[in-house]
Parts: structure tokens; sequence; C-alpha cells
């Protein structure tokens, strides 16, 4: 079949205009910085948090609670360079009320893990979700490398205890086992996040995480178990090993990075193709 050139150049322009939308929606939120420049902006606490789908092996669902207000800011910017490396600090700051829980769909973990839970064994510490409740402050460090001038990103760090607030950031650890033929989740520990670091390296990309606190679900809010929740907290942190991420989430991460370590104004994260939903719920 053949089209006269009128009749192609009009069947291109549809195909550009049907296929620019299904190109732009290829990508994830984006965020706005002005680095102290100004009256802070503010965005969305889950446009920040979008890196949790993001690096996750695992299908995820992002729940908030009913009239969540929780934003994020990027209140400043300082960077030292020698000319061959550099030392980046970006602080931030949670602000606003309300829950925002990132939920991990275990499915495929499972069925993988089929023939170990039938036979009685218990899949302990399973990280079910990471949760961020209320406001805080935190920093992004970020350390690189400078090539004729071009910066490189070695590592991330985001920080969400600092100036002496406790930090925001929780993630819920459960023991699964299989009771007459169900599954079943034990053991439920809060473990409170000081820190998450990535790494730019050769070998399959991890995150390590350092805990503030590790109690369990149930625990008070005393001085007595807020003891007891650190000194398992520094307990965790020699025993925690780094977490699996998956290669794109690296990737953006590092991309992250650099963007602010430039101090760009915006960065788009790709999409999350592991974002499974999200909804609203009662906390």
């Amino acid at each position: 079949m053949f089209f006269r050139l009128p009749g192609l150049l009009s069947a291109l322009a549809l195909f550009l205009t049907c296929a620019a939308p299904v190109r732009a929606a290829l990508t994830g939120p984006t965020l706005k910085f002005d680095y102290g420049a100004g009256k802070p902006v503010s965005n969305p606490l889950g446009h920040f948090m979008y890196f949790v789908p993001l690096i996750s092996p695992e299908k995820v669902s992002v729940l908030t609670n009913a009239g969540n207000t929780q934003c994020a800011r990027v209140l400043s910017f300082r960077c030292r360079t020698n000319g061959a490396v550099f030392h980046t600090v970006c602080e931030f700051d949670f602000v606003g009320q309300g829950l925002e829980q990132n939920v991990f769909d275990h499915a495929a973990i499972l069925k993988g893990r089929e023939q170990e839970l039938k036979s009685g064994k218990v899949i302990l510490h399973q990280l079910c979700a990471i949760n961020v409740q209320g406001g805080g402050s935190g920093s992004v460090e970020i350390d690189g490398s400078l090539t004729n001038g071009r910066p490189a990103v070695s590592e991330i760090r985001l920080r969400f205890n600092s100036h002496g607030h406790a930090s925001p950031v929780s993630i819920d650890l459960q023991d699964i086992v299989l009771r007459k033929g169900a599954l079943a989740y034990d053991n439920e520990l809060i473990a409170r996040v000081n820190t998450l670091t990535f790494h730019q390296r050769s070998g399959p990309p991890k995150m390590e995480a350092t805990l503030g606190s590790v109690k369990p679900a149930n625990a008070g809010d005393t001085l007595w178990q807020n003891f007891l929740g650190g000194l398992k907290g520094a307990a965790a942190n020699l025993l925690l090993p780094p977490l699996d991420i998956s290669p794109n989430g690296q990737q953006a991460m590092m991309d992250f990075g650099l963007t602010l370590a430039m101090a760009k104004p915006t960065f788009t994260f790709p999409l999350a193709e592991r974002l499974k939903k999200s909804a609203v719920i009662t906390p």
C-alpha cells in the first residue's frame, strides 16, 4: 500500500500527537528545589520518597492517611572541592502532618521460598513497610569525583535525624511462617531509620541502613523502652546486612545526587515500574 505525501504527513502527525502523551507519562514525579534562595519550595512527601518503589526489588503500594499534608523541602546547599573530589550537603525538612507507608508485596519472595516455609522454616525479619510519620529534619550528603571538570557521584547518604530530631522514618520487620497452611506474620518490630546509603560501585546494587532504635510494635514510648530500643538498634547495626535494590533504582539515586551536587532546580524520577497502587488509609 502506498500513501500520497499529504496523507503520509497527516498519518505521521496523528501518530506523534498520540505518542507524545505516552512518552510524557513514562516518568515519575518532578522535585523542585531553591536551596534556600527564597521561600522554600514544598514538594509532596510522596514525590520525595518516590525512590522507595524505585529501588525495591518487590512490588510496592503507597498508602497515606486522609488529609495528609506532609511535604519535603530542600533548604540549603553547601559544596567543598579540591578539584579532584567534592562533598555536597543539602539540608531538607519534612513538614506537615500525616503518615505515609510504602508497603512491600512479598508474593515473589514467598513463592521462591515456598519449600522452606512448608518445611517449617521461619523467614526472619522480613522488611514489610517503610513509613514516614509527621515531620523532621535531615540532609542529603553526596560524595563524588571530578574528571576534566565533570562531576560523577560515588555515594549518596540520606540522613533523617539532623539537628537533634528523632527520625520520622521507620521500617516494619516481621517474621513470616506457614501455620496450618496459611501464612502468618509474627514478632513485628519497628526500627527507626537514621540513614540510608547508596554506592556507585561494581557488584550487585545494595543499600545500607543505619538504625537508631529497634522495638516491638506493641512497646510503649517510655524512657526505659526507648533506652532498650537504642541498645537493640546499636546491636542491629552490627548485624544488618546491606539490602538488595534494583539497578534502575540505584542509578536513579546517583542521578538524584548529581542533580543536587550541581544545584539544579528540578529533578524528575524515572517511572517506578514496581509501584503497585496508591490508596488512602486510616492510620
